[in-house]
């Protein structure tokens, strides 16, 4: 993985809007042509109907045209290595390949590195949809 993908979240998790919770986080997505969208964790009063880093990177990479996934960093500012709760898992396994690299990390860079299967055995696809 790229540095930059690493500040790119954590870039990101430093804009977090985090009020209630007070756990930011930052996500940060690369496409194969290099393009990177980041996206922070955003609350609203009426908990839980904010939204989650990954949710808000994804929104820029679906409206900057979307492209091949092919890597993603988390970072959360109290937790090293927090993986995407169960809806952003979805989500981005959505738009990701099953075995897209995810970097967990921490404040100083990657902690570890696993695939978006690992942490999302049995997602739904697409395709059980037809």
């Amino acid at each position: 993985m790229s540095h930059d993908l690493f500040e790119a979240a954590k870039s990101a998790m430093a804009k977090a809007h985090a009020p209630y919770s007070k756990f930011p986080v930052g996500a940060a997505i690369r496409c194969d042509d290099g393009r990177v969208f980041a996206g922070a964790n955003i609350e609203v009063i009426s908990f839980p109907e904010g939204w989650c880093a990954e949710t808000t990177a994804l929104g820029h990479y679906v409206m900057a045209g979307g492209g091949n996934i092919t890597e993603i960093a988390v970072i959360a500012e109290k937790k090293a290595k927090c993986t995407p709760c169960g809806g952003c898992r979805q989500r981005l396994a959505e738009f990701a390949s099953p075995d897209t690299p995810l970097h967990l990390c921490d404040d100083t860079g990657v902690v570890e590195t696993v695939r978006l299967k690992d942490i999302f055995p049995y997602g739904f696809e697409a395709e059980a949809l037809k």
